[in-house]
């Protein structure tokens, strides 16, 4: 499958400029079979103060927009993260979308950062791993943050999954941690990972970029810089199994007690 990860900074003119810059790079991505975009694209991951009044359903303007595209592209679609409100609390959630527009499945972020940032302050913590079955493979959702708990990925291949999907938006400061858990999420695991983390510079905050696709040896088999960018390959989730054959380190694992 060829699968295409959209990298784009926040936009200057809202969230309409944020819609409309997401559906035209979507639209750059037509014939691919997976499209992924990063997190809190649509009003920015430092946009706390927008949190409550840009929060939506899974039926808001962000959702409606990203079904079209996926139905228009004919891909699945990552919608990347939204300020998703259910009742009196909001998460930052993602969905993954059929080439039909349906909703698969979705997240909720479980581990919330708090590192100078309010994000724990405002939002609710998701209570659950998600791991959805395609055509396509087992793919496990997950947000930015999580990718320092481990144990999170290894609940999701315990529950089939064989290729991580990652939105995010990592800061400049710690560039050299997301490469590194990219690529040892992935070789851990020995699943494939896909991230689309956000570029360029939102108020005052530099976002590390390098989105990339790592194959279940760590390699990383596509990536780019900092910048605006798609980052294209073609994997298959065949390639899980035969690393896992090759070389079979999750069947040593040891349960303690």
């Amino acid at each position: 499958m060829k699968v295409s990860c959209i990298q784009m900074s926040a936009a200057a003119n809202g969230k309409k400029g944020a819609i409309d810059k997401a559906v035209e790079r979507i639209r750059q991505c037509r014939g691919a079979d997976l499209i992924v975009l990063p997190e809190l694209w649509n009003i920015g991951f430092i946009g706390f103060d927008k949190y409550a009044s840009e929060a939506e359903t899974e039926n808001g303007e962000t959702m409606t927009v990203m079904k079209e595209m996926a139905r228009e592209t004919g891909a699945y679609l990552h919608t990347g993260s939204f300020v998703l409100q259910e009742g009196d609390d909001y998460y930052n959630a993602c969905c993954l979308l059929s080439p039909d527009g349906e909703v698969l499945g979705s997240y909720q972020k479980i581990h919330l950062f708090s590192y100078n940032s309010p994000e724990k302050k405002l939002l609710a913590p998701g209570n659950r791993v998600s791991v959805i079955s395609t055509p396509l493979g087992n793919f496990g959702l997950a947000i930015c943050f999580d990718l320092r708990f481990p144990e999170l990925f290894r609940t999701m291949v315990d529950k089939g999954a064989e290729i991580f999907l990652i939105c995010s938006a990592w800061p400049y400061p710690r560039l050299e941690h997301w490469l590194l858990f990219n690529r040892v999420r992935a070789v851990e695991n020995q699943a494939i990972l896909i991230s689309a983390n956000a570029g360029g510079q939102s108020r005052g905050v530099l976002f590390a970029g390098h989105s990339m696709i790592v194959d279940p040896w760590g390699v990383a088999v596509a990536a780019c810089g900092d910048g605006e960018a798609i980052v294209t390959a073609q994997i298959d989730a065949k390639m899980v199994h035969d690393a896992r054959k090759a070389y079979p380190g999750l069947s040593s694992r040891t349960t303690w007690l």
